[in-house]
């Protein structure tokens, strides 16, 4: 009779657990079907966020589960190809827009010593700036824009730092050169120092700003020497920072698309592995 009793409350017990068993993946499988839903209208978000409730919600409906994250690769290759498709035409315009850009600037490398080269305000070339003080702007091909202060001279100052000056009396002073260079060719003494746009103390932007202004010019180091900048030089910094915007973003835009490259190949390598596993 005890034995009888015990076999009849297994039993009773197997089948509640079957039952919840199959309960609980029926709910998860409602979900999975809204899930299924939002992906083929191409909502992956909200598919995205169906499967994760799976999950949480329906822990142990092991078999919902596993189509759930059989339907979340195919989500993620189609979200990413058509990003990847997005960032394509994006990166076309953005070309097109370069293209028309470029053209107003001057583009120098030196291949012997460098990977990349760097756009020039036409006016600031090296030709036609010999034996003068002056700042230099440039970019270079990535969207880098720095400055480049160079002072010509009968002796030197060891120059670090640049400061300009505007009528009102405002002013923007750079921090000290993390990268300087002396020498001196048939007795005339060269001085360079270079400012990525980032550490320049805002002199950049500032020339670009106040362009139509007549801005004072101070080299300083252990003397300082003072000068006027140029019309030219001005327009420099002004021409040149749309274009560092516009080099910039298409960086920014290689970036996204070797990101979803690389997202694609890993999401492709998973399928594979999940369907030999499973």
């Amino acid at each position: 009779m005890v034995k009888q009793l015990i076999k009849t409350t297994l039993l009773c017990a197997t089948l509640t657990l079957a039952a919840c068993g199959e309960n609980v993946e029926k709910k998860a499988g409602e979900i999975l079907a809204t899930a299924r839903t939002a992906y083929e209208r191409g909502d992956y978000a909200e598919a995205k966020a169906q499967i994760d409730s799976i999950k949480a919600r329906y822990p142990k409906a092991f078999e919902t589960r596993k189509a759930s994250q059989r339907l979340l690769m195919d989500v993620e290759l189609d979200d990413q190809r058509q990003t990847l498709a997005r960032l394509d035409s994006a990166l076309l315009m953005e070309e097109a827009t370069l293209d028309s850009m470029k053209r107003h600037f001057a583009f120098v490398i030196d291949t012997a010593y460098q990977a990349e080269g760097h756009y020039l305000w036409p006016p600031q070339t090296l030709e036609r700036n010999l034996h003068r003080s002056y700042l230099r702007f440039q970019v270079d091909e990535r969207g880098q824009m720095s400055m480049t202060s160079i002072y010509c001279g009968s002796s030197n100052i060891h120059h670090v730092q640049v400061k300009v000056t505007a009528p009102d009396g405002s002013s923007a002073l750079s921090p000290s050169s993390k990268d300087s260079y002396e020498t001196t060719v048939m007795g005339e003494k060269i001085e360079k120092a270079d400012y990525p746009m980032d550490d320049d103390g805002g002199v950049i932007a500032y020339v670009a700003e106040r362009n139509a202004q007549n801005l004072r010019l101070e080299f300083i180091g252990d003397r300082t020497y003072t000068t006027t900048m140029l019309p030219a030089d001005r327009q420099a910094a002004a021409e040149l920072l749309p274009l560092q915007s516009a080099l910039a973003l298409r960086q920014q835009i290689k970036a996204r698309q070797e990101a979803a490259r690389v997202k694609i190949r890993f999401v492709e390598e998973k399928k594979k592995q999940y369907a030999t596993t499973h």
